[in-house]
């Protein structure tokens, strides 16, 4: 669940944990300093209790006492853990075993002390120390002690008064009042105190990654309006809701997008300058035929008309070659820029189609241009007359000067669903595959442009004939020619 949550959410619930961790800490700590404190002072103020009993009450150190002594002593226990029920009375012999215990018979479990503790407290150890309890076996109390004074004729110690501070009864006191007041006191006191940093840390978090959100929200803005990401990526995004994350995938994908642009123009780079290699070969052989023509006219060495007459014709040839070349240059330069707008009107394509047909027919070219098929009525489109004009001119100029000349190119219109469909067919060779592949994948012909096995680059009239397509919303596709060679189709959006 942790990694669903925004990065001000498991900041937030990051502090949560830690101020919880920090407060369990400080607890342990503070009860732990405050009860050796505790111990420590009781100890400090009871130091000299074992000590002053034994000077006050010297009857308690006799090792066999009579009825009376007896009696005496049980009186002065018995008046001890009156006056406080938390300590714990015991008369030792040299070596730690207990003689004597005021209290409810049967209470004592350990019957032998740890005399270790009881020398370092005599012999005045730093405090707290902490001994043997009898009842409770294990677990160490603050004590006071003192040493019998020794009687005439005894070779070893007469025993010890062991004086347990901090007894059962002691725990059971200090556990009612710790649950009631102390830990209830300290839980107010923490809670509170946790509340209001809670507060004033999500405030803080919140105030601290407001620019963080913002600026992921308009990345995932970017990213959705761009289609950048696929659906699944938006959906895991918006369920994380993870700034840091957003903003970290947004870098990865601009990194790509950077990449993939550098790749494009280098390509593009590449592509330009095989571009320029290829016009200069295309435009180099009618340069140079042109240049030898217009030298050979202007040496007036051709002093018969009919031979001038075909130099002359010969240079005008080569110079149409020039001006078509540049003109479909310059007119694929113009469609592909960004900044083309057609320039749409509503026209009858049936009439255009026969005009243009018309006019290949009047100029007696061969092969010759033939109108075939049945004509499909009236045909109304909306779009630029011009371009398209230009586009079914290449088409048909391509197809004469790859056709053989005696078989016609022939020009046919139908209608087909809500499109238009002009078909081009020639019995010449075919297009190379490369052209058709590009063509039946709808894929640019000038990116990068076709060469030729001759060297110099191809396609420049079915490039514009596909760029016009393309900006009206249609296409131009190869389809299967019965005559062998090449039938295509350029299809166009009917008006509505």
């Amino acid at each position: 669940m942790i990694g669903h949550r925004s990065f001000s959410a498991r900041l937030t619930l990051a502090l949560v944990l830690l101020l919880l961790g920090y407060g369990a800490f400080v607890a342990f700590l503070g009860r732990h300093v405050a009860s050796e404190h505790e111990q420590e002072s009781l100890q400090r103020l009871s130091h000299g209790l074992a000590k002053h009993i034994v000077e006050h009450w010297p009857h308690i150190t006799q090792a066999t006492p009579d009825a009376t002594d007896q009696a005496a002593r049980e009186s002065l226990l018995s008046m001890l853990m009156v006056v406080n029920p938390g300590i714990q009375v015991y008369v030792l012999d040299a070596d730690g075993r207990v003689e004597a215990y005021i209290g409810e018979p049967g209470m004592v479990r350990e019957h032998q002390v740890d005399l270790d503790a009881v020398r370092a407290f005599l012999g005045g150890a730093s405090l707290p120390l902490r001994g043997s309890d009898p009842i409770q076996p294990g677990v160490p109390r603050i004590f006071s002690a003192a040493m019998f004074p020794p009687r005439a004729g005894d070779t070893r110690p007469p025993g010890y008064l062991y004086v347990v501070l901090n007894g059962t009864a002691s725990d059971q006191v200090a556990g009612q009042l710790s649950l009631r007041q102390v830990w209830l006191g300290a839980g107010i006191a923490g809670a509170v105190g946790l509340l209001v940093t809670l507060l004033v840390g999500t405030f803080t978090f919140r105030r601290l990654t407001l620019p963080l959100l913002r600026m992921a929200k308009k990345i995932g803005d970017y990213s959705l309006r761009n289609h950048s990401v696929t659906a699944i990526e938006q959906a895991q995004v918006a369920h994380d809701g993870d700034e840091v994350k957003a903003i970290g995938s947004a870098f990865d994908e601009m990194v790509q997008r950077i990449e993939a642009q550098n790749d494009r123009e280098q390509q593009q780079i590449g592509a330009h300058r095989e571009m320029i290699a290829s016009v200069a070969h295309d435009l180099r052989t009618p340069m140079t035929a042109l240049h030898g023509h217009l030298e050979a006219l202007s040496s007036q060495a051709l002093d018969q008309p009919a031979l001038r007459d075909r130099v002359l014709a010969a240079a005008l040839t080569q110079s149409n070659k020039v001006r078509r070349l540049t003109q479909q240059l310059f007119e694929l330069a113009a469609l592909q820029s960004n900044g083309h707008v057609l320039h749409r009107e509503r026209f009858r394509l049936d009439d255009l189609v026969a005009d243009t047909v018309q006019k290949f027919e009047l100029h007696e070219q061969q092969p010759p241009v033939t109108l075939h098929g049945e004509a499909p009525g009236p045909i109304d489109l909306d779009g630029d007359l011009h371009l398209i004009e230009r586009a079914l001119s290449n088409l048909i100029d391509n197809a004469m000067r790859h056709a053989p000349g005696d078989t016609p190119v022939r020009v046919s219109l139908r209608r087909q669903g809500g499109r238009a469909e002009i078909l081009i067919e020639d019995g010449g060779p075919g297009l190379p595959e490369e052209l058709i592949d590009r063509l039946e994948q709808e894929k640019s012909l000038r990116d990068p442009p076709v060469r030729r096995t001759s060297g110099g680059i191809g396609g420049l009239g079915l490039a514009i004939a596909q760029r016009v397509a393309i900006l009206h919303g249609g296409s131009l596709k190869p389809l299967l020619s019965t005559k062998g060679g090449t039938l295509l189709c350029l299809a166009l959006p009917l008006a509505d």
